[in-house]
C-alpha cells in the first residue's frame, strides 16, 4: 500500500467517525436527561417512600452538581468514542461500512445506556 492510499484511508476513516460523533453526542444528552428524569421519578416515588430516611431531596443544587458531573461523563465517553476508529485501524476489517456501524451501534447503545444505571440500582435497592 502506498504512502498516499494509507493516508486516504486514514482520512476516510476519521472523516467517518467524526460526522458519528454528532449523533453519540446528541444520543448521550438524551440519555443523560431522560435517565435523570428517571431517577428524580424512582427517587420521589420509591425511595421517599421505602426509606426511613426522609432527608433525601432533589435540590437545585444537586441538579446542577449532577448536571456537571454528567457533562465531564461526556467528555470521558468521547474518549472512547475513539476506540471505534482505533479498533477498526487494529483489524483492518473487509467489509469496513458494516464493520463501522455494527461497533457505532455497539458502542452507542452501550454509551445511552449507561444513564440508566442509577435509577435502576436505586429501583431495585429500595423495591
Amino acid at each position: 500500500m502506498t504512502n498516499t492510499t494509507w493516508n486516504n484511508k486514514k482520512e476516510l476513516r476519521n472523516e467517518w467517525w467524526s460526522k458519528m460523533r454528532l449523533k453519540y453526542n446528541i444520543g448521550l444528552i438524551i440519555s443523560g436527561i431522560s435517565a435523570f428524569v428517571l431517577y428524580v421519578i424512582v427517587v420521589e416515588f420509591v425511595v421517599m417512600k421505602n426509606s426511613n430516611d426522609q432527608e433525601v431531596e432533589i435540590t437545585l443544587f444537586t441538579t446542577i452538581f449532577q448536571g456537571i458531573g454528567y457533562l465531564i461523563m461526556i467528555g470521558i465517553a468521547n474518549l472512547f468514542y475513539n476506540l471505534g476508529a482505533i479498533s477498526e485501524k487494529l483489524v483492518n476489517p473487509k467489509n469496513i461500512e458494516e464493520y463501522r456501524n455494527k461497533i457505532f451501534k455497539i458502542g452507542f447503545w452501550f454509551s445511552c445506556g449507561l444513564p440508566f444505571l442509577v435509577p435502576l440500582i436505586l429501583l431495585i435497592t429500595y423495591l
